[in-house]
Parts: C-alpha cells; structure tokens; sequence
C-alpha cells in the first residue's frame, strides 16, 4: 500500500497511475516532435525557402543549440556505474552490428560500395539531432545527460574514427584521413568542445545571465533539428536497394536495441541509464554518417533511402522500444 493525496491505494495500482502519467507526458512531447518534423515537410512544399535550409539549420543547431545544451547538462553528470553504461554500449554495438554487415555482404554478395555504405549507416544512429530530442520525450529532462554521453563519447568519437577508417577502406584513394586530421575533427567539433569545457568547469557556478542565455540556446534545439528533418526528408530508393536496405534497417532498428538490453540485462545495470542506452540504440541511421557514404560515392541512393526512410519509420519503433525498455529496466 502506498498514500496518493491521503489516500492508502495498492502499491501496483499506484506504480500504474504514475506510469499512466508519465506515458501521457512522452506522448505530448513525441506528437510535438512529430508535427515539427511535418512543419518541415510543410514549408518545404511551398518553395519559398531555399534548397540549403535543411543544412543552415542543422548548422544552427550544431553550433549554437545542441553545444548550449551539453553545457547545461553535462554539468549534471557524475561519476558512476551508470554513466560508464550508454559510453560502453554504442562501442559495442558498432563492432557487432559491423560484424553482422560484413557477414550479411559476404553471404549476399553485395558490391564494396554497397558494403561500405552499410558499414557507415547500420553502425552509426541519429543519437544526437534526433536522439537527443526523443530521449527528452519519452524519458524527460533527467535522461539528457546519459543521453549526451551516448552521443559524444559514443557516436560522435565512432564517426570521427570508425568512420574514418571506413572512409580509407572504401572510399576513392584521394583525401584519405589522417591521424592528424581524425584528431582536429574530435577536437573541434562544437558539442564535444562543448562537452570539455563543461565537465573542466563543473565546480564553477554559472552566471544566471549565461545560463539563462545557454536555457534559451537550448530550448531551440527540439523545432530546429526536427523542421530541418522534414525539410530534407526523401524517400527516394531503386528496387536493387530492397534488399540491403532491409538488413541495414532491420541491423540498426530492430536488433540494435534488442542487443542493447541484452548488454543492460548482462550487466545487471537498471533504471534511467540503461533505459537511454536502449533508445539511443534504436535510433535510426545517422545523417552525417548517410552524408559521408554520399560523398565518398558509396551508393549515394542506398545512403539517402537508409536516412530517409529510417526516420520515418522510427516514429513507429521507438514507442515500441521505451515500452520494453520500460517494462525490463
């Protein structure tokens, strides 16, 4: 028995109230970032924007709001158990599910281009623009920061060096990365910069006209990355493509969660941690990682119609996976 406003009710009629509550929250914020997401659909169709409106506000968001945001909230993090969970998993997820790809492109026969551009898109999730936005709504404020670690000691630091290497392997001969050039790339990037001088300051107090100035900042985060999702959202694939765009997919949202919790279950790490782990795994195939693949020739198409079409279709697997993630963590 637990009391409710004064009231003794039954400890699991309680825990469902509660939890009832909390899924009417989620669901508010997740319809949110869906008509968002349509806006930018919307504006797009009206021709009045220029075509590089998707890009200036990705980088709006890569220089201003998501920075301000791993600043305010990276401040938060400690030292725990906890924390060390969503920065282990997506390494262990990227070797797996490149693993799986390898085994998939040998068994399917598939060309180096589009090996390649899976070994960059299966791996490698939305865990930032996209991932970072439905954390706060299914799991709210208090899962940010895991959800910052996941992001930036996991994915981007993949990018920047697994991406790399993939890069050397497949790619073109010209241009390839350095050590050198793999080094500037984490050291300059906003949000990990970002990250650095939070952490290195943490015992410092902010002043209330910086903070409030960082609040605004990253307040804008959520409609800025998700109109620029629906304004550069296509959904454009050759019949050629079905196949390892299913196996992609179904690698990146379907069995990368499920390995995700397997982790979590192994380890015997529970709550909020864990639960962001899991729904940062599910989220789609990065847009950076799509770009790159793009840009080094690795079929262009394929890359376009793994990012296309995963965000779409994420809509309906991510409530699915906070409903197990919630039910076993």
């Amino acid at each position: 028995m637990v009391p409710v406003d004064g009231v003794q009710i039954p400890y699991r009629r309680a825990r469902k109230t509660c939890d009832e509550g909390e899924d009417g929250v989620a669901l508010n914020s997740y319809a949110m970032v869906v008509l968002l997401m349509f806006c930018g659909v919307l504006i797009r169709r009206t021709g009045r924007f220029p075509e590089g409106t998707a890009q200036v506000l990705n980088l709006f968001a890569l220089y201003l709001s998501l920075p301000a945001l791993v600043v305010l909230k990276a401040r938060e993090l400690g030292i725990s158990r906890e924390v060390l969970l969503p920065a282990l998993v997506p390494w262990a997820l990227l070797i797996a599910l490149a693993a799986l790809v390898l085994v998939a492109s040998r068994a399917s026969g598939w060309s180096k281009e589009v090996e390649g551009c899976l070994m960059l898109t299966a791996p490698l999730g939305n865990t930032s623009f996209l991932g970072v936005p439905m954390v706060r709504a299914f799991l709210g404020e208090g899962a940010i920061p895991y959800a910052l670690v996941y992001d930036q000691i996991g994915s981007f630091l993949a990018l920047a060096t697994y991406g790399s290497l993939v890069l050397a392997l497949y790619g073109p001969g010209e241009g390839r990365p350095t050590l050198r050039s793999v080094l500037e790339k984490v050291l300059t990037f906003p949000p990990f910069l970002a990250l650095t001088l939070s952490l290195s300051t943490r015992s410092l107090e902010l002043p209330s006209i910086l903070r409030e100035s960082l609040s605004a900042l990253a307040l804008t985060l959520v409609p800025v990355v998700m109109v620029a999702v629906g304004y550069g959202l296509t959904l454009r694939m050759e019949r050629s493509y079905l196949r390892p765009m299913a196996i992609g997919l179904s690698l990146k949202m379907f069995l990368s969660p499920l390995l995700a919790l397997a982790i979590c279950l192994a380890l015997g790490v529970k709550g909020e941690a864990a639960r962001v782990s899991v729904m940062e795994a599910a989220m789609p195939p990065m847009v950076s990682a799509g770009a790159l693949a793009s840009l080094a020739g690795l079929s262009p198409r394929l890359s376009s119609a793994m990012v296309g079409l995963g965000i779409p279709l994420s809509f309906a697997t991510l409530p699915l996976v906070h409903r197990v993630a919630s039910h076993f963590l």
